[in-house]
């Protein structure tokens, strides 16, 4: 069993930068692949960024190319996702999750989910 708690959120204008977090408890996030997601309203859940076990291989959705980061406090059993040049599309619930299958996480089937952190890009 994992549970998954995201924080961070808020409101940027146009240009910011937010650090989203998303702490784990019942198993070390060293045994999965981890993730980002999120969903805009009235729109479907998309990827956002993955990595896989101790970065490894991360992956990113080509609209957060260059401007997000994700990855790993071991420490704090914890991923961080890094958002730089915040632009008003990037503006969605984010939810971290986790699986221990790759391909399982990268088609939005993961066994663990986050409840989300709201994230808003407005001037």
């Amino acid at each position: 069993q994992v549970q998954l708690v995201e924080s961070g959120g808020g409101l940027v204008e146009p240009g910011g930068s937010l650090r989203l977090s998303c702490a784990a408890s019942g198993r070390m996030f060293s045994s999965y692949a981890v993730g980002w997601f999120r969903q805009a309203a009235g729109k479907e859940r998309e990827f956002v960024a993955s990595a896989q076990w101790r970065n490894v291989d991360t992956d990113y959705s080509n609209s957060v190319k260059g401007r997000f980061t994700i990855s790993r406090d071991n420490a704090r059993n914890a991923v961080v996702l890094q958002m730089n040049s915040l632009i008003p599309e990037d503006t969605a619930i984010y939810y971290c999750a986790a699986d221990a299958s790759p391909l399982q996480l990268r088609r939005m089937r993961p066994q663990f989910w986050g409840q989300g952190t709201q994230v808003t890009v407005s001037s």
